[in-house]
């Protein structure tokens, strides 16, 4: 018979001693998951070329799947991995006015029409890593198109509200989306199963100091994403290429439920998945799921739980449509109580900002229905909470110096870094998340928030528990009687002094869950 495992995820701020029994309707499926990841922006670029047992040791911790012998794993085995197709402000240097040079990025198209797939070597060697370790899916996304291709010869655009693209070139610029992918596969074996063509279209993405800009980028209406899509479609339908097209990289979540500025960006759940004209799905290839950003949604929890209520809410208005979290990092400023230095600003290795990401990984997958939840830039070089992995000389907490880390440096796994891993080694693609009933998603914020999945194939049962408060909490797992075999769970901890560390097998009526610390709990079930 097959073994059946659980798996459930929990998060807790409250310091109550009595037990509490949390209810887990095993039977009951919510939603399937599909995934979590991080991209490789901009960073890899340089590390990917860094001294080989350092660039793979950072690669064990983003990528392996490996327990070691006593049981604990090597990395956090993320499921999903993002390739930054660069527009070509590498090759412009300085005249790319693009300030940052570790933001720049290679482009394998050249100026005279051919392709150069030798570029973006340090990131090609991170997809190779990547693959490797058994990373199951790879999506490819663009910030800007081609400079060959824009406006005005750059990778950000000089004007408002406006695809940054020469007038008639949607063709070229989706050729160019299909090519790119053909000569990765060609070349490295690497299957891209979504491309994401457009990146957070409600930016403006123009100069902001002088004529400079910090990265590239580019503005987009939604009627120009449509037009995109529809171009992209038919060259990937002609090139019989199964690769699925995921839009649209809103900056913000509102923007893909509500109308925010009336400049044809937002409202784009009913635009693009709607009964109206501008429906995508006619189109082949592609997802019926849209993508979002959880950037400057988070706080305070109020409107973290509300805004979260509000998209799942309109996702459900269109059957069949899925929800992604695709994109964040700490860019808000919720304050000294909550992360070290108030802000983004600063970067932090310990678990106050671990636990502050690991209530909105709950509340993106437990309200909003994110089937996906996806980290900004996996590696850093910055003195900010924009990483999992940080880099630096071993003199300062990073640097922004062109030469800074460039060839070599020191890099430190995060506390954030083994908290998502108590969601990405043990909620894989295809798992099942079920019910956990008589759940108050805002008391939940700040106390217990609980999710739930199952391996069917493998039956597995998983529970995660993050912890906040001062105190350990003491839970009861109600489950139908006998359905875990011995009724017992065995914990992968992360707190102040374990990183996803195994621990001692715990009975489902006795849980323990230590003070400020994620816990994942795995079982087995016996149907």
């Amino acid at each position: 018979m097959k073994k059946v495992y659980i798996l459930l995820l929990l998060a807790t701020c409250s310091m109550s001693f009595a037990q509490r029994t949390a209810t887990i309707s095993t039977d009951n499926v919510v939603q399937t998951m599909e995934g979590f990841g991080g991209s490789d922006a901009w960073r890899t670029q340089f590390v990917g070329k860094w001294p080989e047992q350092k660039k793979n040791a950072i690669a064990d911790l983003l990528f392996s799947k490996e327990i070691d012998a006593q049981g604990n794993p090597k990395g956090i085995g993320l499921s999903i991995w993002r390739f930054n197709l660069g527009a070509g402000s590498v090759e412009q240097g300085e005249n790319s006015k693009v300030s940052d040079e570790w933001r720049r990025s290679e482009c394998f198209l050249n100026a005279d029409g051919t392709y150069d797939f030798s570029k973006q070597e340090g990131q090609r060697w991170f997809l190779q890593a990547a693959k490797k370790r058994g990373v199951e899916k790879f999506l490819i996304f663009t910030n800007s198109p081609p400079v060959h291709m824009t406006n005005n010869g750059l990778s950000f655009a000089s004007q408002k509200n406006k695809l940054n693209l020469k007038d008639g070139a949607i063709p070229k610029f989706a050729d160019f989306l299909v090519q790119s992918i053909q000569g990765l596969e060609k070349k490295e074996g690497i299957k891209f199963d979504y491309v994401s063509p457009i990146n957070e279209p409600q930016w403006e993405w123009m100069p902001k100091h002088g004529d400079t800009n910090s990265q590239e980028g580019t503005p987009a209406t939604n009627q120009e994403i449509y037009d995109l899509t529809k171009s992209l479609s038919e060259k990937l339908k002609a090139n019989k290429m199964n690769t699925e097209i995921v839009i649209a990289e809103a900056a913000q979540i509102d923007y893909l439920y509500e109308n925010v500025n009336k400049e044809n960006r937002d409202n784009q759940i009913d635009y693009f998945f709607g009964k109206t004209k501008t429906n995508v799905l006619k189109f082949s290839n592609v997802k019926n799921v849209i993508l979002g950003h959880s950037y400057f949604t988070t706080w305070p929890v109020e409107k973290q739980v509300l805004s979260r209520k509000l998209i799942a809410a309109n996702i459900k208005q269109n059957p069949g449509l899925k929800y992604w979290q695709s994109e964040y990092c700490i860019l808000e400023n919720p304050g000294e109580n909550e992360i070290p230095g108030g802000s983004g600003g600063g970067r932090d290795l310990g678990m106050q900002t671990a636990l502050f990401v690991a209530r909105l990984i709950h509340n993106d997958i437990a309200v909003a229905n994110a089937a996906s939840w996806q980290w900004w830039t996996s590696i850093t070089r910055v003195d900010y909470k924009d990483g999992l992995i940080y880099l630096d000389d071993g003199k300062s907490n990073g640097g922004t110096e062109p030469n800074y880390v460039r060839n070599d440096g020191e890099f430190h796994d995060s506390k954030l870094l083994w908290a998502l891993g108590n969601y990405s080694l043990f909620v894989r693609p295809g798992m099942l998340r079920v019910d956990v009933p008589n759940q108050n998603e805002l008391d939940a914020a700040n106390d217990v928030m609980l999710t739930a999945y199952k391996d069917v194939q493998n039956k597995k049962l998983i529970v995660v528990a993050v912890n906040c408060g001062k105190s350990a909490q003491k839970y009861k797992f109600d489950l139908s009687k006998g359905a875990l075999k011995n009724n017992e769970v065995t914990p992968y901890i992360t707190s102040e002094t374990s990183n996803l560390k195994r621990s001692a097998i715990q009975k489902i009526d006795n849980i323990e869950i230590p003070a400020r610390s994620i816990v994942t709990f795995v079982g087995e079930l016996k149907n």
